[in-house]
């Protein structure tokens, strides 16, 4: 695990980030997670690497909806860095990988700020073009790729062709960005990575969560969102005391690092999207009746909101004082429980349900208590 290496010179400017390219799985079985990306979510095959184009230690699959980018990626050998990770982790998220302007640059300044260097500035090259790219360890094994593609023109790097996978028919899903990424780690390591992320990318604090307000009879979790100001928005969990397991427990025990949790889809949709998403078998969290009745309450003055949707479709909602958003979570889409998805549809809210914390980890351990890992 990679913390800050020390003296760290902060009078270095941070990196500048362009927002997420795209986010790395490493998977047990790459052709079959990437078609259920596509068969589920209503991605769409772009491009593919493999031996046919030259690389010889590893298949990937890079599927896109809207803006958002999943590399999914599994290791053609027993001994190759991808299997490892699988025996370990389970599949999961390799790399949340960063656009920047001048990858040297960025790259040394994440270094001069405290980060430990993983891969040095280096070129990939073919017939379209240049991509520039560097990599930094960040929380368990999970890495930040940075890069620049302003000089390449391929379908995605080079390596890679465009795919003759074909998309499964179904209704469009609709989910146009990633909302947010968020990462799970060990209890009292929080602060240090929220420290990390300020310190490196010169991040700021969005909001924060203690134990009393992420809290059940049960379990509890403490929470802090760092971001760039513009679109890199990253909530970092920790476990806090309990009577029993929190789902944060959970994740660590059977990814047994530190590691992403969910990534927030979002769509302008959500009543629409989830539709489509159970059309095509997607397995959501449920939410007790009654939580409606407290939900209109909460959510009084909003004439606007599709009830009879949202409860039939169990989507949560929430304000603030921006606005309002409505959001549903998905079980975990990995065999062992650890990596879900959030879809979200935010009108001004600039929150994460924090109103729906509550009826989300409760549902969260009903499904703990069915693995009996609760």
């Amino acid at each position: 695990m990679a913390l800050l290496s020390q003296p760290h010179q902060l009078s270095v400017a941070p990196p500048k980030l362009g927002g997420v390219d795209h986010l790395e799985w490493w998977v047990g079985n790459a052709r079959t997670f990437a078609g259920f990306l596509c068969a589920a979510f209503g991605f769409a095959p772009v491009a593919y690497a493999g031996p046919e184009t030259g690389r010889r230690d590893r298949v990937s699959y890079l599927v896109q909806q809207g803006s958002v980018r999943f590399l999914v990626s599994g290791g053609l050998s027993p001994d190759s860095a991808i299997a490892e990770h699988v025996r370990r982790h389970g599949d999961g998220i390799r790399d949340i990988a960063f656009l920047v302007e001048d990858v040297d640059a960025a790259y040394d300044a994440a270094l001069a700020r405290g980060a430990t260097g993983l891969r040095p500035p280096m070129d990939d090259v073919d017939d379209h073009g240049t991509i520039r790219h560097a990599a930094i360890a960040t929380y368990g094994d999970t890495v930040h790729t940075l890069l620049d593609r302003a000089r390449y023109a391929g379908p995605f790097a080079p390596g890679f062709t465009e795919t003759d996978l074909h998309a499964p028919v179904g209704a469009p899903v609709g989910i146009t960005r990633a909302d947010h990424v968020v990462g799970n780690v060990e209890k009292g390591a929080l602060e240090r990575w929220v420290g990390f992320y300020e310190h490196v990318f010169g991040f700021s604090r969005l909001q924060h969560f203690d134990d009393d307000q992420i809290s059940t009879e049960y379990s509890a979790l403490m929470s802090t969102v760092v971001w760039n100001g513009e679109t890199v928005v990253m909530p970092i969990n920790e476990p806090a005391d309990g009577r029993r397991k929190s789902q944060i427990e959970e994740y660590l025990d059977f990814y047994r690092s530190p590691g992403v949790q969910h990534i927030a889809l979002a769509t302008a949709d959500i009543v629409a999207t989830v539709r489509a998403l159970r059309d095509r078998g997607v397995r959501f969290m449920d939410v007790p009746a009654d939580y409606y009745a407290e939900a209109k309450d909460r959510m009084a003055g909003i004439d606007d909101l599709p009830w009879a949707d949202l409860e039939e479709l169990h989507i949560l909602v929430d304000r603030d004082p921006n606005g309002h958003l409505l959001q549903i979570f998905t079980e975990t889409v990995t065999d062992r429980p650890t990596v879900f998805f959030e879809i979200i549809q935010r009108e001004g809210a600039t929150g994460f349900g924090e109103g729906n914390f509550k009826a989300l980890f409760e549902a969260i351990e009903r499904a703990q208590a069915r693995r009996g890992n609760l």
